[in-house]
């Protein structure tokens, strides 16, 4: 194995550093040619000082890096940069690749199942960028360690600066599904969703029972209340899930639906709206059967005649509030939706804002029909029938 040259002084101080104390991790600055060390008591830097061109130097200093940490001559191993970003990196070699230098080998352990708290502490040490940031806290111990809040504040800082509609969204649901945003930034991101809606879809998924209720109750909840609550107490979860719909948190939660469904900035936002749509019927153990637009709606209507095999929780309902059967018909077919709903007009769509709504205007308007519905108030003084 030939010998890698480093001028005397370098590799007589980078010995030094390496042997004296444990390296926790390594990042080279190399516009200023500098080498910043990662130990246990805090952070070491060696200025280079090198003897040929800068580039020639630094490659020879990251092979130096990788003889050290992995045995290595060549650094980085080229064919690890084929695969680590999928998450296959070995466990037992993680704490070895934050030891070369080198960027990608930080983006390969940032991606890998074994990453723990500790080594997140780590890789944000050496490389903090949204990309990471966000990679890191997709991880469970990650999210639920030291370093959740610390990612999750520098995402949400830094979100304004992201330019991509689905990297900001997908930012915000990691954070609400880690609850790591305290009131005031949860209060924060409410706001700014009224003028990027896609915000809205965190909210969603994650706390749907428990947004910041900005919609008041329907007006004859009370009147819904009275009819249903017996049933709903006595475990039939239609009439649960109705009633809630009609609370001051359903009626939030439908106008945030339908505002993210006006104005929808790519098709990833369509999908994962109506997802969250399906997820939030789950209680309901989704009596459509169908995932087909048309088919939804129509089953729909269609579980109110009664069929076999069908809950009987539904008829139920309707026979103790009749007046509802519009909203009940409403509720049931937006059960139905899944983001599979929308292939017919997405799988092979490639467009995004403006033209992408045009496009999707046959599949918003019967959502948004039965939403109107499910927040529109019946009248006084008809009668029940």
């Amino acid at each position: 194995m030939a010998k890698i040259e480093l001028s005397p002084e370098d590799s007589l101080r980078l010995n030094v550093l390496l042997l004296a104390e444990p390296v926790q991790a390594v990042r080279i600055d190399e516009g200023a040619m500098t080498l910043h060390a990662l130990r246990a008591k805090g952070e070491a830097k060696i200025k280079l000082h090198p003897d040929c061109r800068a580039d020639q130097y630094i490659t020879r200093l990251k092979e130096f890096l990788g003889g050290h940490a992995l045995g290595s001559p060549r650094g980085y191993p080229v064919y690890l940069q084929q695969w680590t970003r999928m998450g296959q990196t070995s466990g037992k070699n993680l704490e070895a690749l934050l030891l070369l230098g080198e960027p990608e080998a930080v983006v390969a352990v940032a991606h890998a199942p074994g990453l723990t708290d500790e080594l997140a502490r780590r890789i944000w040490w050496c490389q903090p960028t949204m990309e990471i940031a966000r990679s890191m806290l997709e991880r469970d111990t990650v999210a639920q360690g030291v370093m959740g809040k610390v990612l999750a504040d520098f995402l949400i800082e830094h979100l304004p600066f992201e330019e991509n509609p689905d990297a900001r969204m997908h930012t915000i649901r990691l954070v609400l599904h880690a609850r790591l945003a305290d009131p005031q930034m949860m209060a924060k991101l409410w706001r700014q969703a009224k003028g990027s809606p896609y915000y809205f879809i965190g909210f969603l998924e994650f706390m749907p029972g428990n947004l910041p209720a900005d919609q008041p109750a329907r007006a004859d909840e009370a009147e819904a209340s009275a009819l249903l609550k017996p049933l709903a107490d006595n475990g039939n979860r239609y009439a649960e899930r109705f009633l809630s719909l009609l609370s001051a948190n359903g009626q939030t939660y439908l106008r945030a639906v339908s505002e993210v469904l006006a104005r929808p900035a790519t098709t990833l936002v369509v999908y994962a709206v109506l997802d969250a749509i399906s997820r939030y019927f789950h209680t309901m153990g989704y009596p459509v059967a169908s995932e087909v637009l048309d088919d939804v709606f129509a089953e729909a209507e269609a579980l109110l005649h009664g069929q076999p095999g069908k809950p009987p929780e539904i008829l139920e309902l309707l026979q103790a509030a009749p007046r509802y059967r519009e909203s009940i018909v409403a509720m049931l077919a937006l059960s139905g939706l899944t983001g599979r709903t929308a292939d017919p007009w997405l799988a092979r769509n490639t467009t995004v804002g403006a033209l992408m709504r045009r496009r999707i205007e046959t599949l918003v308007a019967p959502i948004n029909q039965a939403i109107q519905t499910l927040r529109t108030p019946l009248p006084q003084g008809n009668g029940w029938a």
